[in-house]
C-alpha cells in the first residue's frame, strides 16, 4: 500500500516576488538564478519531487 503525498505542488522558487502570491504552497523568494537552481535541487532531492521551470523566473517542485 503507497500512502504518502502524491500529485501535488512541493513549493515555488522564484527570483521574482511579484510573480507569485498568497497561496498555501511553501515560496522560497531566492537572490539570483544560481541560488534558484541549487535550492530547487535541495528542495527536490529532499522531497523526491520533480523540477518545472515555468520560465517566468518561477521553478515548481512536484510529486507525481
Amino acid at each position: 500500500m503507497d500512502i504518502g503525498i502524491k500529485d501535488t505542488i512541493i513549493a515555488i522558487i522564484t527570483t521574482d516576488e511579484k510573480a507569485v502570491s498568497g497561496g498555501s504552497v511553501s515560496t522560497f523568494y531566492v537572490g539570483d538564478i544560481e541560488e534558484q537552481k541549487r535550492i530547487a535541487l535541495f528542495i527536490s532531492k529532499i522531497t523526491t519531487g520533480m523540477i518545472h521551470d515555468l520560465e517566468n523566473g518561477c521553478y515548481v517542485i512536484v510529486r507525481h
